[in-house]
């Protein structure tokens, strides 16, 4: 991890967690308390498939927060592999944020999340009411009395990721629950994510834009090789492969004369180049994995292990 400088005695440093059902906006919420894009986005539900750690910076703390697939009741072995990932970090860390949008009723998923979190002891859980922009006042006032029905919570604190409003306070009240410690990670650092797991998820996010509802969970990406090209030093060469699970779906991606696969591409390009710092030629292909959401030996493939 290299030499991290040693704080003041008052210095705080730990994790906190996001948790909710699929959709309610915590990838989006952690890239805007981070401060960069560190957690692909999209208008699908179950965006995220790994844990994510982002990284937020202060002169008196370090607040890592760990980004999660949503919630839910899973369907497929993917799914259960997705839950037992989030319930495995609700225990690891110092602090949970619920997550319930704003503009959205209470529904059974929050409802089996809030059950979820009640079995959790030791862990400190504070509400965070998202996407209050997308809301009323009057809106937002009768969300923060429902979701005070649903358990008892350290705070409630509505948030909005696209107007910023009140994330400062969502920082403090975080940091207010973190243990004493120095640093973990060194100043300039806003994730841990491997870079070829964060250009596969760009690239995964590139092809959720504007593609069926059934698409976004069908959809997996390898990053098999990152190398500079030969002979230059401004340029990466990017080979990767995105996998679907059926030949229809492959058919979809691809588009007519290859269309929108292209634009995939160049969405991704885009994306990857203004992480990286540097021009990027991608090689991007698609196969069909039959029903690999299913198929232990291919999720190991994939990168989802047990």
């Amino acid at each position: 991890m290299g030499d991290v400088s040693s704080p003041a005695a008052d210095f705080h440093a730990g994790f906190a967690c996001f948790v909710g059902r699929p959709n309610v906006g915590k990838s989006t919420l952690m890239n805007a308390l981070v401060g960069t894009k560190v957690a692909i986005t999209s208008s699908k539900p179950q965006t995220t498939r790994r844990v994510i750690r982002g990284i937020v910076h202060r002169p008196d703390a370090q607040l890592i927060i760990v980004d999660t697939p949503g919630l839910h009741r899973p369907r497929t072995l993917l799914g259960e592999r997705l839950d037992s990932l989030v319930l495995s970090t609700l225990t690891e860390v110092d602090v949970i944020g619920f997550c319930v949008p704003a503009n959205e009723p209470i529904g059974k998923g929050d409802r089996f999340i809030a059950e979820k979190l009640a079995a959790v002891k030791k862990t400190p859980v504070v509400a965070v009411v998202t996407k209050c922009d997308l809301a009323t006042r009057e809106q937002i006032a009768a969300q923060l009395m429902a979701v005070s029905q649903l358990a008892e919570f350290e705070e409630i604190v509505p948030v909005s990721a696209e107007s910023g409003e009140r994330l400062d306070v969502l920082r403090d009240v975080l940091v207010g629950r973190l243990p004493a410690s120095p640093p973990l990670y060194e100043g300039g650092q806003l994730t841990d994510e491997p870079e070829q797991v964060l250009v596969g998820e760009l690239i995964r996010e590139a092809a959720l834009e504007g593609v069926r509802d059934e698409l976004p969970h069908s959809i997996a990406v390898v990053v098999d090789e990152m190398v500079p090209r030969e002979g230059r030093d401004d340029l990466l060469d990017i080979y990767a492969h995105m996998f679907v699970e059926r030949p229809s779906q492959k058919a979809i991606v691809i588009g007519h004369k290859g269309s929108r696969l292209k634009e995939v591409g160049s969405r991704a390009r885009g994306h990857i180049e203004a992480l990286l710092g540097t021009r990027v030629y991608l090689d991007l292909r698609i196969s069909v994995a039959k029903d690999w959401q299913r198929d232990p030996k291919q999720l190991r493939r994939l990168g989802f292990y047990d």
